[in-house]
């Protein structure tokens, strides 16, 4: 059996959840950070990035259709917020809060099997 990284076909926390960091993961005070282009003021010290920090959210760095296939524009430089946000069962436990913005999208929710992809190798050969 071969890994599969449901997240490819999902997107839903990139569109439910507002995505807020410290200004310093931003592209001012860190290279290669989160560009700041993409970004909002949120409050003090904190960006957020556009899009998500609405009545109806969507990151801006978000491309695709959410449940089929998407992926993330800036995901070598994503903030702690994104990189800290594990998927229900990617490390053998349930996410409530990955849970919630799939179920707002209608997609089902992830379970241990959804990592586990089978390959054609994988199959007993026939005899």
């Amino acid at each position: 059996m071969g890994t599969y990284n449901p997240c490819i076909s999902c997107g839903a926390c990139c569109a439910y959840y507002r995505a807020s960091f410290y200004w310093t993961e931003s592209d001012l005070a860190t290279a290669n950070g989160v560009p700041h282009a993409l970004t909002d003021h949120l409050y003090t010290h904190y960006l957020v990035m556009k899009g998500t920090d609405s009545a109806t959210p969507r990151c801006i760095a978000l491309n695709g259709v959410i449940g089929s296939r998407v992926y993330c524009e800036i995901y070598a430089q994503r903030s702690s917020v994104c990189r800290n946000f594990p998927p229900s069962w990617e490390n053998g436990e349930v996410n409530e809060r990955c849970d919630k913005a799939r179920a707002k999208w209608g997609l089902p929710l992830l379970d241990r099997d959804a990592w586990i992809i089978p390959r054609p190798d994988d199959f007993p050969k026939a005899a």
